[in-house]
C-alpha cells in the first residue's frame, strides 16, 4: 500500500510520470491507414484507439477490465446551504450503489465495467472551508493515498466518479483557485438549490478564495484548502493511473475538478484522461477547455457517479472492434488509393 507522506513525495510523482508508448500509439496509426476505409473517416475513434494504445502499452488496445470507481464523501461547507440536501444523503447513495438501485449501476453493467464505490470517512465531513482549510495536509495526503491504491494495476480503462453533498461547491472553488474567477464564474445549481441557495453557494466560494489566497499558486495545497476527500482520492487515482499505465475517462465537473490539480503541476499531466461527457452543470465547459479536454458525450447530464464516463464506454469499446476487426485493403482485396 502506498502512502504519501508529505507534499513533496505527491510533487515528486508528478514530476517522474512518463509519457505512454509512442511506438504503440504509432503502429495504431499505421494500421488505421491500411484498413477499409478512407483515411480518418472514422474521426475520434480512431483517435481512441490510438490513445488506448499509448496509455496501455500495446499496438492492439483492449478492453478487458474495464472498472467505475466512484469515491465519496462529506463536506463541511453544507453548512453554509449550498445545496438542498443534507450530508446524510451520501451515505444513503453510497447504501443505494451497494444494493444496485443507482443509476451507475446499470451504466456500468451496460458499458460491461465492473463498479467499486470507495467511501471516505462519511461520519467525518471535510472542515468548512470558509472558516479553515477543508483539509489538513495528513487529511488530504491520507484521502490522496486512498485514491492512488484503488487503482488495480492491469485495469484497461478506469472511469472516475463521485458522490458528495456539497461537492460541486467544492468542485467550483477549486476551478476558481486553479484557474481565476469567482463564485459568480464558477458555481452552479448542482443537485438544485433556488436562487438564495445559489448565492449561499457564490458567496460561501468566494470566502473560501479569500481565505486560502495564500494556498493558490500550489494546485495541491488549493485541492486541500478548498477541495474534499473525494476529490482528492479522485487526484489519487488519475495519478497512480498514469504510473501503472491505465487509460481514465473522468465524468463531470467534479471528477475533473479533482483531476485538474494534476495538470497544473504537470504539463500534460491529464495526457492519459479523456473527458466522457459535458455536463450541464456551469463551468464543465468552461473547465474541459482549459484542460484541452474534449467530452465524448454531450448529453445534458448532470448526476455524477461516474455515469456520464461510463456512458461513454460503448464509444471506445466500438472505436476497439473497428481497429481490430476490420479488414485492410489487402485483406479484402479492394484497391487502395493511389
Amino acid at each position: 500500500m502506498t502512502r504519501f507522506a508529505t507534499m513533496q513525495d505527491l510533487h515528486a510523482v508528478c514530476a517522474r510520470i512518463g509519457d505512454g508508448d509512442a511506438a504503440a500509439a504509432a503502429a495504431v496509426r499505421a494500421r488505421q491507414l491500411q484498413l477499409t476505409k478512407p483515411p480518418g473517416s472514422l474521426g475520434r475513434l480512431e483517435d481512441a484507439a490510438a490513445w488506448l494504445a499509448r496509455w496501455q502499452g500495446r499496438a492492439m488496445p483492449v478492453l478487458e477490465r474495464v472498472e467505475v470507481v466512484v469515491f465519496a464523501g462529506n463536506h463541511g461547507v453544507v453548512g453554509q446551504g449550498v445545496s438542498p440536501y443534507p450530508a446524510s444523503v451520501t451515505a444513503a447513495m453510497v447504501g443505494n450503489f451497494a444494493a444496485g438501485g443507482a443509476a451507475i449501476n446499470q451504466l456500468a453493467r451496460a458499458a460491461g465495467a465492473s463498479l467499486r464505490v470507495v467511501p471516505l470517512e462519511l461520519d467525518r465531513p471535510t472542515a468548512d472551508f470558509t472558516q479553515a482549510p477543508a483539509m489538513d495536509t495528513a487529511e488530504f495526503l491520507a484521502a490522496v493515498s486512498a485514491g492512488w491504491n484503488a487503482v488495480v494495476p492491469g485495469t484497461d480503462l478506469l472511469c472516475l466518479g463521485e458522490m458528495g453533498i456539497g461537492n460541486t461547491t467544492a468542485a467550483a472553488a477549486l476551478a476558481a483557485a486553479l484557474f481565476g474567477g469567482d463564485g459568480a464564474r464558477w458555481a452552479g445549481r448542482g443537485t438544485g438549490v433556488d436562487d438564495a441557495g445559489l448565492a449561499r453557494k457564490r458567496a460561501a466560494i468566494d470566502a473560501g478564495l479569500a481565505r486560502h489566497a495564500g494556498a493558490i499558486g500550489d494546485a495541491f495545497a488549493v485541492a486541500a484548502a478548498l477541495g474534499g476527500r473525494e476529490l482528492a482520492a479522485i487526484l489519487g487515482a488519475a495519478l497512480a493511473a498514469r504510473v501503472h499505465g491505465v487509460p481514465v475517462l473522468l465524468d463531470g465537473f467534479v471528477s475533473t475538478a479533482a483531476a485538474a490539480p494534476l495538470a497544473v503541476a504537470r504539463p500534460a499531466g491529464l495526457a492519459h484522461a479523456w473527458l466522457g461527457h459535458v455536463s450541464a452543470e456551469a463551468g464543465h465547459r468552461a473547465l474541459a477547455e482549459r484542460l484541452g479536454l474534449v467530452p465524448l458525450l454531450d448529453l445534458g447530464m448532470r448526476l455524477g457517479e461516474g455515469s456520464g464516463a461510463a456512458a461513454a464506454v460503448p464509444l471506445l469499446r466500438a472505436a476497439i472492434a473497428c481497429h481490430a476487426g476490420m479488414a485492410t485493403f489487402a485483406e479484402a482485396g479492394v484497391a487502395d488509393r493511389d
